[in-house]
């Protein structure tokens, strides 16, 4: 398994499947790897001939006080489990590298980046898009695959894909979760054992607002808020019931597709998850 550590490492080790028009597919991730992440990376490697991980703990998407520098970092472990899963490359750019000091240019999708996450997170969104939009210039993929438990950032690149042209398709895979119903997450591992028992609270919330949809989206939002209001160790940021592709909040009933979305804090450690209705 190569671990690549420039843009240039990564044109050498790609020029051989794009010279042949091999399809190429990429799976971005800030490392600290679960099963969650090897999904995506088995979904591209049976798809795509050569299967690209990206490891980059992206400062430009954590705010004031958010927990970069505590996020944990193990190339090694990271490595050792993709190899398994099906991948064939593994691009970590150094930090100064790829974000460097003094870099004026940012991506911004308006709209669907200043609601929910980005109300909460200001900048969130503009750190990620930047970030995402330089991993696909960087390996040039026809494929990303992204996990649907971030489901807004899920729409916000697919938004910055189609716009600027970028010609990948954007693949959202569903969520895995532990047997208890608790989206798989690195920050998971922030949880004290009392806190792992409480997590599953924001999924059983989704999961009654699911069961009481019935095409009413003010019904389905009363129930996850309610859920959620009930529910021992929970502080909730957000809940929400929206349209999945233009992520527009959606009122009384309807017969389109809908998709709720939660995020909490369970003691210090923030938590999202989603359910389509």
């Amino acid at each position: 398994m190569r671990v690549l550590r420039s843009v240039a490492e990564l044109d050498d080790a790609l020029g051989p499947a794009r010279r042949r028009g091999d399809l190429v597919g990429l799976v971005p991730t800030m490392g600290a790897l679960h099963d969650g992440h090897l999904s995506l990376v088995r979904r591209s490697a049976a798809r795509a001939a050569v299967t690209v991980v990206s490891v980059f703990v992206n400062p430009l998407q954590f705010g004031p006080g958010e927990d970069f520098d505590a996020y944990p970092r193990d190339l090694d472990r990271d490595v050792a489990l993709l190899a398994p899963a099906g991948a064939d490359l593994v691009f970590a750019p150094a930090a100064a590298a790829f974000t460097p000091p003094g870099a004026r240019t940012t991506v911004h999708v308006a709209g669907v980046t200043e609601r929910l996450e980005g109300a909460s997170r200001p900048g969130h969104f503009d750190g990620v898009a930047t970030i995402v939009a330089k991993l696909l210039l960087a390996v040039r993929p026809r494929v990303a695959f992204f996990g649907e438990k971030d489901y807004q950032q899920l729409v916000v690149v697919r938004t910055m894909v189609a716009d600027l042209g970028l010609g990948v398709e954007v693949v959202g895979c569903p969520v895995v979760r532990e047997p208890d119903g608790l989206a798989m997450s690195s920050r998971n591992a922030y949880l004290s054992a009392e806190q792992r028992r409480q997590a599953p609270a924001l999924h059983r919330a989704l999961v009654a607002a699911a069961a009481g949809w019935g095409g009413d989206a003010d019904r389905a939002r009363a129930l996850l808020a309610g859920s959620l209001a009930g529910a021992p160790g929970i502080r909730v940021d957000n809940a929400e019931v929206v349209d999945p592709g233009p992520f527009e909040r959606l009122e009384g009933p309807g017969d389109g597709p809908a998709r709720a979305l939660g995020a909490a804090y369970v003691g210090a450690t923030r938590l999202i998850d989603t359910l389509a209705l």
